[in-house]
C-alpha cells in the first residue's frame, strides 16, 4: 500500500500539460481502467472506475511482491477477507442506494420462498471472493517455496513467472470483473 501511494504522490507532481513518456504511460493505464468499467459496468458508471483501478492495482501489487521473495498479502485470509468485505459492502451499498427498497424486495423474487436461498447466495459472495484469491495466491506461494526448497540455491524462472506475475495479476483481474459484475447486478 506505500509503494501505490507513494507512486501516486510522486506520479501526481509530475503532471504536465505536454505529457512526458511517463505520464504517456499513466493516462494509457487511467484510460484502460476507464474503458475496462464502460465496457463491463455501462458508460455511465464510469464514476466506480476509481474503486476498480484501486483494488486492481492493490490485488496485483501485492501479489508480485512475490517477485521480491516476500510472501504475497493476498496469501492471507485476512487481507482477502477484507478486500471481500469491501466489495460486499460497496454493493449493498449502491443497491441501497440507487434501487431502495427494490433492493432488498429483490431477495424475494422470484417468489418469497427463495428468501433463505437469495439470502444465502448473497453471504456467499465475499467468502466465495475471499477464498477464490486466497487460495490461489496461497497455493501458489506453497508451490514456490517446495520448488525453492527443492532447488535450494536460486527459484527457478518459469514458475516464479507464472505463480508470481501470470496467476497474480490473473487473479487480480478475475476478482476486479467480478466485483463489478456484482455491483452491476446490485445496481440494475
Amino acid at each position: 500500500m506505500a509503494i501505490l501511494v507513494g507512486l501516486a504522490l510522486v506520479l501526481r507532481r509530475r503532471m504536465e500539460l505536454y505529457p512526458d513518456k511517463m505520464q504517456n504511460v499513466i493516462e494509457m493505464v487511467v484510460e484502460g481502467f476507464n474503458g475496462l468499467v464502460a465496457s463491463t459496468m455501462g458508460e455511465d458508471r464510469k464514476n466506480f472506475m476509481p474503486y476498480i483501478a484501486s483494488l486492481f492495482l492493490f490485488i496485483g501489487f501485492a501479489n508480485l511482491s512475490g517477485l521480491l521473495g516476500l510472501r504475497p498479502p493476498t496469501s492471507d485470509i485476512n487481507v482477502t477477507a477484507g478486500l471481500a468485505l469491501m466489495t460486499f459492502v460497496a454493493i449493498h451499498f449502491y443497491g441501497l442506494r440507487l434501487k431502495g427498497w427494490k433492493h432488498i424486495k429483490g431477495l424475494g423474487e422470484p417468489f418469497i420462498l427463495f428468501l433463505p436461498m437469495n439470502i444465502v447466495s448473497e453471504l456467499a459472495k465475499p467468502v466465495s471472493l475471499a477464498m477464490r484469491l486466497f487460495g490461489n495466491i496461497f497455493g501458489g506461494a506453497i508451490i514456490m517455496a517446495m520448488i525453492s526448497g527443492a532447488i535450494a540455491l536460486f527459484v527457478p524462472v518459469l514458475p516464479s513467472l507464472y505463480f508470481d506475475i501470470f496467476s497474480g495479476l490473473l487473479q487480480s483481474f478475475i476478482f476486479t470483473m467480478l466485483t463489478m459484475v456484482f455491483i452491476t447486478l446490485a445496481i440494475e
